[in-house]
């Protein structure tokens, strides 16, 4: 019997899930953090991994211990700490700074179809990784990626292209990622076995 269902999420043990959506299919690894969020059909991420403010894409693979949409301080205020805005955790007679948080929460990640964060990555708020993108482990991301492209470094920048730019359009335009659950089944084998280009020229209408 399969072990994900498109019922319900595969949720592990001690998450934090708030204000969050899962599509058919997805897999939620140990101990992760997941606020704000919509995670698209087959998305899942691995132990640990912290997840805000985003829209994650279906088939997204995320690895262990990335984090997106990152949070950030105030930087052009006296202070940086979070009594500015946590500040009812300090004194009874103060309230939280809501607006900031309002604020935070609409610094939204985008995250496409069929993408693969590596290990330790971090995605900034606000950046989109194209469709088919590739982060490097350990890589922060501070500008959007272009689709089926390959980042790496600190801050990230362009490695190589993970396929040639007319593949890379006409991946975009096949959409498989959207196929019925049964179709992406019957198509295993030549997902499996098939180069893009092979695949393409099999699938195109």
């Amino acid at each position: 019997m399969a072990r994900l269902s498109a019922s319900r999420p595969f949720i592990h043990p001690e998450c934090e899930i708030t204000d969050s959506t899962f599509g058919a299919f997805v897999e939620i690894g140990k101990g992760s953090r997941v606020a704000n969020s919509r995670i698209g059909d087959y998305s899942y991420c691995d132990r640990y991994a912290d997840i805000a403010n985003a829209q994650i894409g279906k088939f997204a693979n995320i690895a262990a211990f990335s984090r997106i949409g990152a949070t950030d301080h105030p930087l052009d205020t006296a202070a940086c700490h979070h009594f500015l805005y946590r500040s009812d955790d300090y004194w009874d007679d103060a309230g939280r700074d809501m607006e900031f948080f309002e604020r935070r929460k609409s610094r939204t990640a985008f995250v496409g179809h069929d993408t693969w964060i590596g290990a330790g990555a971090i995605i900034k708020p606000e950046v989109t990784l194209g469709h088919g993108a590739v982060v490097a482990a350990g890589a922060v991301v501070t500008k959007d990626v272009a689709p089926y492209t390959i980042v790496a470094g600190t801050p990230a920048k362009p490695l190589r292209l993970r396929q040639p730019r007319e593949i890379a359009d006409r991946l975009i335009a096949l959409a498989w990622w959207d196929w019925p659950h049964e179709d992406i089944r019957q198509a295993l084998d030549d997902f499996r076995s098939l180069k893009a280009e092979a695949f393409l020229e099999k699938y195109e209408v």
